[in-house]
């Protein structure tokens, strides 16, 4: 049964990512749920249940290919039937999903001259002429905004920020960069915007001034590219795992161990209730580890990969997806104290390049699916941030990528030292410039780099025969350096115990342990920061700048 609970998890957070795709449909889906009596048409009544608006062959073509997606999230005998009412007859018995509004990226997509639309938005700009007034409208659907031409009077109101909800008719626009406009027949204003301080004009913004404006980001070209583009890659992941039998499962985000061993975790404790006088004072100290919520020490989780372990040892193929804390008071353009993890584990492999092949095939998979998802947005970030994003990402999807042992990186950058501040020096982590180097002057694209000595690397990663090194790599980037680091893992009960022992693991994780007694087998996996791919897919050269509302060293505003 508990395998039954981890397969339906799995196909639940994929699915209700591609019904929240399907809703960006200009469309009217009518869906026909399955019964006792006619379950065996329930898939054929799904694919043709559609109500579409008057608007043209080619929204309607659109539209069915999105809904006959549908029948596959039912197909199955076991799947959950969605609840519904019962009624007499069948036709009755059908759920209508209506739309309300269309999205400007569909409109511009889909419509034709001639077409009756309904948008909602905020405007970017106004201009006043004396017969007609024109106001740039976005939604976040697309990069690209749509123009309304106003009518006298209708620009009442409107003004920079302000959100409206526009009735109009599709016409051929004599503007250059756009094919269509739409001319408004009514306005509504949602919201009216105070032009006394609204911090967003039509003028390119640094993003220093935007983090500070956080709430607002979205608003913007690049916000918005961002958030757009963050989407698409959290589809792509899991669209990749899944067509690969990898299972999703959620790891806990409250956990009483540390996965890196490097002691930089957020330790969780209750609140004090309130209290005055002598209480007060003594509420606000720590609780004893005894009388604390769990017993115990809790802390934030760093990474979810010891729990993906445990699961994997049952389901053979898991990815997570999720949240990580690092306390580390760092203030690099790479780091944050919250950011999103992929992290997937599979058994059954016990060598180094079967790790690699499944991490570089990884990459450059979700990188051939950004380029081709988000075109408009990789061009923004083209033009404005890095001129070689599209030269670069091609190479990463059509070159292999380089492989280096840990000792040959370290002798190839013996060799060039005094272009370094710090000596590279074997026994020691390489640090950004090095790896730098080795991926952009040295290599020209991404490069492996394996087996690092063990008392580098974590507990968890497989001895090596020489007993000094361990199975493990990372991946370097061009303009990132480090994106992806991972290991085969140490499946052998009484090497690892010997290891767990010396760094006095033991009582508190026996459970990791317990999995190399019952039923071990070789296996490994790898973490990617998702931010971090964020950065290398878009250019960016903060990792602030990637994630809508980062949390730093001395920085928690929101």
């Amino acid at each position: 049964m508990l395998h039954s609970l981890q397969r339906v998890r799995s196909g639940l957070s994929p699915a209700i990512a591609s019904m929240r795709w399907m809703s960006r449909s200009s469309t009217t889906i009518a869906i026909a749920h399955p019964s006792s009596r006619n379950a065996s048409s329930s898939s054929s009544s799904l694919s043709t249940g559609m109500v579409l608006p008057a608007t043209s062959a080619a929204t309607g073509a659109i539209a069915k290919t999105r809904a006959q997606s549908l029948p596959a999230l039912l197909s199955s005998s076991s799947a959950v039937t969605l609840p519904h009412r019962r009624y007499s007859n069948d036709v009755a018995n059908t759920h209508v999903v209506r739309l309300r509004f269309q999205s400007v990226r569909s409109v511009l997509v889909e419509g034709n001259a001639g077409d009756h639309v309904v948008v909602s938005g905020w405007v970017r700009s106004v201009r006043a002429q004396k017969s007609v007034s024109f106001a740039e409208l976005s939604d976040g659907s697309t990069l690209k905004s749509i123009q309304i031409v106003l009518k006298p009077g209708q620009e009442k109101d409107i003004a920079t920020g302000a959100c409206i909800k526009v009735t109009g008719k599709l016409v051929a626009s004599p503007g250059q960069g756009q094919a269509l406009e739409i001319d408004a027949s009514e306005i509504v204003v949602l919201g009216t915007s105070d032009q006394t301080d609204y911090p967003l004009q039509k003028k390119r913004h640094t993003n220093e001034f935007l983090r500070d404006i956080a709430h607002l980001r979205a608003r913007t070209n690049s916000g918005g590219a961002i958030l757009r583009v963050r989407n698409a890659l959290t589809m792509a992941i899991h669209r990749h795992f899944q067509d690969k039998d990898f299972l999703n499962v959620n790891t806990p985000i409250i956990t009483s161990s540390d996965c890196e061993g490097a002691g930089s975790l957020f330790r969780l404790e209750t609140s004090p209730a309130a209290a005055v006088g002598a209480d007060a004072a003594a509420a606000s100290q720590p609780p004893a580890p005894h009388e604390s919520f769990f017993g115990h020490p809790a802390y934030l989780t760093c990474s979810g990969q010891l729990h993906a372990e445990a699961v994997a040892s049952g389901m053979s193929r898991v990815y997570v997806l999720g949240p990580t804390f690092r306390a580390e008071n760092s203030h690099t353009k790479r780091h944050m104290a919250e950011f999103y993890m992929l992290e997937a584990e599979q058994f059954f492999i016990d060598q180094m390049d079967e790790l690699l092949d499944l991490t570089s095939d990884c990459v450059k998979d979700l990188t051939a699916t950004i380029v081709s998802k988000c075109s408009d947005d990789l061009a923004h970030f083209q033009r404005h941030v890095d001129s070689n994003l599209l030269e670069r990402l091609h190479n990463t999807i059509e070159q292999p990528f380089a492989r280096l042992t840990y000792t040959e990186a370290v002798e190839i950058l013996e060799e060039r030292r005094t272009m370094f501040k710090v000596d590279p020096k074997w026994g020691v982590d390489l640090n950004s410039d090095h790896e730098r180097f080795l991926c952009e002057q040295y290599c020209k694209r991404p490069v492996f780099i394996t087996d690092y000595p063990a008392a580098i690397k974590p507990f968890y990663m497989r001895r090596n025969m020489d007993n000094k090194t361990v199975a493990a790599m990372d991946l370097l980037v061009p303009g990132i350096g480090e994106l992806v680091g991972g290991s085969l893992r140490e499946e052998r009960a009484s090497v690892l115990m010997q290891i767990m022992r010396s760094h006095q693991m033991l009582p508190q994780m026996q459970w990791y342990l317990d999995l190399r007694r019952y039923g071990t087998a070789p296996h490994g996996g790898f973490g990617m920061g998702f931010e971090r791919l964020m950065m290398y897919l878009t250019g960016t050269e903060n990792v602030r700048d990637t994630i809508p509302f980062p949390r730093t060293a001395g920085q928690c505003r929101y």
